[in-house]
């Protein structure tokens, strides 16, 4: 009960930086890459302070190839989903991300060769459903932005290899603080490129700070203390509720009001979760 908890809370918090980034690149007109400088800037002294009054470092082995391989997917994520966040909703940024999230997790755990039974595939393929029942657009409906899209697509790959790196993690604090702080060169140089600071409404830090610091740095360090106890086509599966919890978010704070089909699809999803948690632990060692 105690890890589920965990996964829900960080789930709560997935679904919510997809919200606070929409309020900031599109509600207060931010530019994704000042919006991505703060986000981790933040997020990095949110978790370097605490790994080091944790006393973390000590005794710790650091993996040069899989802190690098963190750092380059976490920027990968964050440049993808920056620009998306300004282009496409809240709900549908998030099915698209954790819908290539699933995609590639499942592919991970294919290639190291990870035992899936057929309920978790079962379970992945309602949870999978839902997400096209939301998807399928209505007559009526507005574009869907195509860079957007593959923008978001594309960070949807990139956290599906942060989340598979961060199962062979050491320390997950200090794992996190070291992540979070060396993409912060990266996001520093492309906002050097883009030349996209010092616009927008002032109120863009609250979000900004917000989905760094707490959502971004303490949620992806709880994310990575939990991601070793969990396979990982179950961590997949669990981050599809994610969507359907933005959806909700930007119901209360962007005024998008679900229909009948959103409530369709996430019993579908949840649905699939439940299936899917359930046969994960009947088939745990006794």
């Amino acid at each position: 009960m105690r890890l589920f908890a965990l996964t829900v809370l960080v789930m709560i918090a997935f679904a919510a930086n997809s919200v606070l980034n929409r309020m900031a690149v599109h509600g207060a007109e931010w530019g994704p890459a000042f919006t991505a400088v703060v986000r981790l800037g933040s997020g990095a002294v949110v978790l370097l302070v605490m790994a080091l009054g944790a006393k973390s470092w000590r005794g710790m082995r650091i993996r040069p190839a899989a802190l690098g391989a963190g750092v380059a997917t976490l920027f990968l994520y964050i440049y993808g989903f920056s620009i998306a966040s300004g282009l496409i909703d809240a709900g549908v940024g998030a099915l698209t991300l954790f819908g290539m999230v699933q995609i590639t997790m499942f592919a991970g755990a294919l290639v190291q060769r990870e035992p899936i039974s057929l309920w978790r595939w079962i379970g992945a393929g309602l949870a999978f459903g839902g997400l096209a029942v939301l998807l399928v657009p209505s007559s009526g409906g507005r574009h869907l932005d195509p860079l957007g899209f593959g923008l978001m697509a594309l960070a949807g790959v990139g956290w599906g290899l942060y989340s598979l790196n961060g199962r062979r993690a050491g320390d997950p604090l200090v794992a996190s603080a070291l992540n979070f702080a060396l993409a912060v060169p990266l996001a520093l140089i492309w906002l050097g490129l883009a030349r996209d600071w010092g616009q927008g409404a002032s109120w863009g830090w609250a979000p900004a700070l917000t989905s760094g610091a707490i959502t971004s740095g303490l949620g992806y360090a709880l994310w990575y203390r939990v991601l070793p106890q969990i396979p990982a086509s179950l961590a997949a599966i669990a981050q599809l509720s994610v969507p359907i919890l933005a959806a909700l978010g930007g119901a209360v704070l962007l005024a998008e009001t679900p229909s009948l089909r959103f409530w369709i699809a996430a019993a579908l999803v949840l649905g699939g979760i439940a299936l899917s948690l359930r046969q994960g632990n009947r088939s745990k060692p006794r």
